[in-house]
């Protein structure tokens, strides 16, 4: 008798956002491929990225990790960042490997397929791009800030990103894997700098746009000072589709659980608040909205708890594609 397939969930994000979700998706019984940006400039990632001329692995780092099954000291030790005077310092140990596995392969994707077996990884890594890529934002007053780790802290508001160079290929894999979906997941992540790099690859975004799954935008829970100071939820939508010159998203995940002020005066030192979800807004754009309480405390920080989320993403599926 054949055996049933996996239904295909596509997660295209980055940052502590993306890494959150996918330990409680890898969980359920579904086939996942998660295509994560490689635009970060800053810290190890953007020291190996210059030297190299390599897509920037912080990201996929973090992925694979939340991906892996492996013990936690092997996790623990991919994971480990150095702290010492000397090069090695700041380095992530997982950063090192991807950047030795790039040298002696030749290719960052199979470097990243290599590492994935050592790992045990649950699905599929795939970076956005597999070349080295900057992203620039165009302020509001017409300056351009170039740099991921630059752009939040420009003081000005942002009026749309863009990458360098021109010339970006996705993976045919990234393309197939769209194509192929039952469910495409964006977000949760910083909306300028871990979403929108993924979307502006050229051929990318297009194919998101025109993919038949239904794609569900998981927004943040916070403001982020810098990127998206003031945003709605709609907001956010709308910076989305003016990139992608097209209305892509079918339905949203809003949180209705109260943020308690003790969490909220946390926040306050960053500028960051509570994103309002101006429901009658995101229908009038056309999208699904579903409410739930997903929070989770983490040292007085808040995240998306991963298992509530990964339960509504695996209750979205269609049953019969399992």
């Amino acid at each position: 008798m054949k055996q049933k397939s996996k239904p295909k969930v596509v997660v295209i994000g980055g940052g502590t956002g993306l890494s959150v979700l996918l330990r409680g998706l890898k969980k359920r019984p579904v086939d996942i491929t998660a295509i994560v940006t490689v635009a970060d400039d800053g810290g190890s990632s953007g020291r190996i990225r210059n030297e190299m001329d390599i897509p920037s692995p912080g990201d996929i780092r973090n992925v694979l990790a939340a991906l892996s099954d492996v013990e936690p000291l092997v996790e623990e030790m991919f994971q480990h960042r150095f702290n010492t005077t000397n090069e090695l310092s700041g380095h992530s140990l997982g950063n090192l490997i991807l950047a030795a596995l790039t040298s002696i392969t030749g290719d960052f994707v199979h470097a990243v397929q290599e590492i994935s077996r050592v790992l045990n990884v649950h699905g599929k890594v795939l970076p956005a791009a597999n070349q080295s890529v900057v992203l620039h934002a165009e302020m509001e007053d017409g300056t351009i800030v170039s740099g991921e780790s630059k752009i939040p802290f420009s003081g000005k508001k942002i009026n749309r990103v863009f990458l360098t160079p021109e010339a970006i290929k996705p993976l045919p894999e990234t393309i197939r894997s769209i194509r192929e979906a039952d469910l495409i997941v964006i977000g949760p992540g910083s909306l300028y700098t871990s979403i929108l790099p993924n979307l502006l690859v050229p051929g990318l975004g297009e194919e998101v746009c025109n993919a038949k799954a239904k794609k569900v935008y998981i927004c943040n829970l916070m403001t982020q000072a810098g990127e998206t100071l003031g945003y709605t939820a709609s907001d956010h939508v709308e910076a989305l589709y003016n990139h992608m010159n097209c209305s892509f998203i079918d339905l949203m995940l809003v949180n209705n659980e109260e943020i308690p002020a003790t969490v909220q005066n946390r926040y306050k030192e960053e500028l960051a608040q509570p994103v309002q979800y101006d429901v009658d807004r995101l229908i009038s754009l056309g999208l699904e909205v579903l409410f739930d309480e997903f929070i989770s405390f983490e040292n007085g920080y808040i995240r998306h708890n991963t298992e509530k989320v990964a339960n509504i993403i695996y209750s979205l599926l269609d049953k019969s594609s399992e």
